[in-house]
């Protein structure tokens, strides 16, 4: 074999490689080329730092309605869009329950709302949501977005993603939008707890440092 014909070899190889790495990443990460059009998508129109946010009112698993509204005595509110299905959501259970544990009293309560189609996905039943909440011992709202309204106005795209509140006057205003942390797989290996930190300074009277991250998690897929 000539020295082209090794190097066209080797090329070849590592272009192989190098798309096996990234379809493996992708996968990992539940990311492809048609999920960041739908993210895209569900983006238009949404939410930005510093935008008020308007009211809603959806089902919670103990069949009341719950407003955003209805927490005008809290300081602000952390707004978590999860699900029953997505290992993701589900990975981030017990940081969820202790975000609420840590800062509901302080002033920032845990509203999470899904917004998954259980046609889609069948554990993501009002039903199956509510046995989710009592098996796992919810200590705040999990309220169902069955129109999916209140996800396309905030631009939610995938489950877990946040949105942290604060009360400014009468109005709720955004502060922070994304990941709760930076490690979905592990909780020990996370280094950066970009919503305890959100919250921890909108507490002390300090701004966000970091507004924004991109979540990982399962597309919010749209009914048509």
């Amino acid at each position: 074999m000539n020295d082209k014909n090794k190097e066209m070899k080797t090329y070849l190889w590592l272009t192989v490689v190098l798309l096996s790495s990234a379809a493996a990443v992708a996968a990992t990460l539940h990311l492809t080329p048609i999920d960041d059009k739908i993210e895209s998508a569900q983006m238009t129109g949404a939410y930005k730092i510093g935008d008020a946010v308007s009211n809603f009112n959806l089902k919670n698993v103990d069949g009341n309605m719950v407003s955003l509204n209805s927490y005008s005595s809290s300081k602000g509110v952390i707004v978590i869009f999860t699900s029953n299905h997505c290992p993701f959501a589900k990975a981030y259970e017990d940081r969820i329950l202790a975000l609420n544990n840590k800062f509901a009293s302080q002033g920032f309560p845990v509203i999470t709302i899904n917004p998954s189609d259980p046609s889609t996905h069948q554990d993501d039943s009002f039903e199956k949501m509510k046995e989710r909440a009592q098996i796992k011992g919810y200590t705040y709202p999990y309220l169902v977005d069955e129109a999916q309204q209140t996800s396309k106005a905030f631009g939610a795209a995938r489950t877990p993603e946040v949105y942290v509140l604060l009360k400014t006057g009468p109005k709720f205003v955004v502060q922070y939008i994304g990941m709760i942390d930076d490690n979905p797989q592990d909780p020990a290996g996370a280094t950066k707890f970009y919503v305890d930190e959100a919250v921890t300074n909108l507490i002390g009277g300090k701004p966000v440092v970091t507004t924004m991250t991109k979540p990982i998690g399962c597309v919010i897929k749209l009914k048509d």
